[in-house]
């Protein structure tokens, strides 16, 4: 059984491991656990793994945040992948910072790379792992703080909470998705 395992963010050296970026973050983790190699790619770079006899196909698209559902449309469809077996990583500022809230459905919640996805998948039914940043910014400064780098105090929490997504993710591919909220909707 195959799963695409999305992981948004923005392409560029001034976006690396920034609050918008976790996506990248979180398949750069999963990757790393099982010595995975990234190679570029149509839309994307992408890692092939093997978990428990499936098949996890990591994807960072290099579409931008806003135009994400370009590269997840097209690899679904290039590697016949159905959407209950599709997961995108998102940062989430509705979210505390590290909280991760795992849906199978639901609105894009102002996300412009869950508003692209939702547009080129005409649904809102599919799976996605939503990473909390908080929201500590000031009126007017929100694009700042989702572009800006961790702060040194917040990267403790991210050095948990990344392993659990990351454990998350392989119970959606393995269990199922019942079981993977429960273990990371805490």
């Amino acid at each position: 059984m195959k799963y695409l395992i999305i992981g948004l963010g923005n392409i560029g050296e001034e976006y690396e491991h920034t609050r918008h970026n976790i996506g990248f973050d979180v398949v750069d983790q999963l990757a790393k656990k099982f010595d995975g190699t990234w190679q570029s790619a149509k839309h994307g770079w992408i890692c092939e793994v093997s978990h428990k006899g499936r098949k996890l196909i990591l994807l960072k698209p290099n579409t931008y945040m806003n135009l994400s559902g370009k590269a997840v449309s097209y690899w679904m469809q290039a590697e016949k992948i159905k959407l209950e077996n599709v997961l995108i990583v998102a940062d989430d500022l509705a979210l505390p910072l590290a909280k991760l809230r795992l849906k199978t459905k639901g609105s894009d919640g102002g996300h412009n790379g869950l508003k692209s996805v939702q547009a080129s998948l005409n649904t809102q039914n599919y799976s996605r792992l939503r990473f909390g940043i908080g929201s500590d910014f000031t009126t007017g400064d929100q694009v700042n703080f989702v572009l800006g780098a961790w702060k040194e105090e917040e990267m403790a929490a991210l050095g948990l909470t990344i392993p659990r997504a990351v454990e998350g993710i392989l119970q959606y591919c393995t269990l199922g998705a019942g079981f993977a909220m429960n273990y990371t909707n805490t």
